[in-house]
């Protein structure tokens, strides 16, 4: 071996710990849920979920929002409402529209006292939350 090798050994090993290093540093680091929390809050909703008491559809889409709203909180994603933080995160669902979707209907549901939904309205926004809390590893 000459004498330069060992040396040029040295430096490429050194640049590799470097390199290795700078990805782990920089790497997404994927935020762990306690999921069986959030499984046992999703069922807890779907199963007030009543097609016989329409009191319940309201409250149903209502608390799946403020589920999905919280495991966002605890990723870190940005933003001081649901609103701000769906916009945000859009890489994170399969289907953001389907999720401002379920969003837009809680709010009409939290804003206008008098409106009324219908069991397949609510269970179709359960889905959407449902596969939201999914897409983010939540449950």
């Amino acid at each position: 071996m000459s004498s330069g090798a060992i040396p040029f050994m040295i430096a490429v090993f050194i640049v590799a710990v470097f390199v290795f290093v700078a990805i782990l540093l920089t790497s997404k680091r994927k935020h762990k849920f306690n999921v069986e929390e959030y499984q046992a809050k999703f069922l807890a909703i779907e199963n007030n979920l009543r097609k016989e008491n329409p009191a319940t559809f309201m409250n149903a889409v209502i608390n799946a929002d403020k589920l999905l709203d919280s495991a966002m909180v605890e990723m870190g994603i940005a933003g001081k409402t649901m609103g701000e933080r769906l916009k945000h995160a859009p890489s994170n669902f399969t289907d953001i529209n389907a999720v401002w979707r379920a969003h837009k209907l809680r709010n009409a549901l939290a804003h206008e006292p008098d409106l009324d939904i219908t069991y397949k309205q609510a269970a179709s926004a359960l889905l959407i939350y449902k596969q939201a809390l999914k897409d983010l590893g939540a449950i």
